[in-house]
């Protein structure tokens, strides 16, 4: 019987922290889309839905042999790295000068060409928008501060606040990610089904190489 992977049981560590700390962070192949606006709006969430039907149909392809050997895995979550094209930040935000890349990760066995093939198959059977923006990329974020934000997102400052005390305590300095990005945010909620206020997000700082 075929032994499913389940990210939140083999990656609690990098996943669902139980407190406030430093991990570091492997290289890890992703599906991205770029963006600007305030994620309300409704492009944020066409974008969503063009990455997960690409994502299932990966899945779905390893889960029937189509790659080689079947291979059943859960598919990770949603996650986003944020910066501003105002400089606005914490209560002066304007959201709609956000800049953001919307990413799903993918298995480290996943190639450009799977990607490519499984975005052909999710053309012929929806009407997708976005499609042909989805980039597969590899990255590198390394050691990083995380912690998990339980909450709306708009109270999101009150854990970035003990991030930023933890680097001032530790002699830690962040450093941006992807570019310009100032922060890494991981969805381990459905946001557009669990309430506010139950809501998980895991919230990571890419720290600077130490000058030790």
């Amino acid at each position: 019987m075929m032994t499913k992977y389940e990210w939140r049981k083999a990656e609690k560590g990098l996943y669902l922290p139980k407190q406030l700390g430093v991990v570091d962070v492997p290289t890890s192949n992703y599906l991205t889309l770029e963006g600007a606006g305030n994620p309300n709006d409704a492009l944020f969430s066409d974008q969503i839905q063009s990455l997960y039907p690409v994502a299932y149909a990966l899945r779905m392809g390893y889960k029937k042999g189509l790659y080689g050997n079947p291979f059943e895995y859960t598919v990770y979550p949603l996650e986003g790295v944020w910066t501003t094209a105002d400089g606005s930040r914490g209560a002066q935000l304007n959201k709609d000068a956000l800049v953001y890349k919307i990413m799903i990760r993918q298995p480290d066995q996943v190639t450009a060409e799977q990607v490519t093939d499984a975005i052909a198959a999710t053309r012929e059977k929806k009407d997708v928008p976005f499609l042909d923006q989805i980039r597969f990329e590899t990255y590198t974020e390394g050691p990083s501060l995380q912690m998990i934000h339980v909450g709306p997102f708009d109270t999101e400052g009150e854990t970035f606040a003990k991030m930023q005390a933890y680097l001032a305590e530790h002699g830690l300095t962040k450093t941006t990610t992807m570019g310009d990005y100032q922060h890494r945010e991981v969805y381990l909620s459905d946001f557009r089904r669990v309430a506010s206020e139950k809501r998980k997000t895991l919230l990571r700082y890419r720290l600077a190489p130490s000058a030790n």
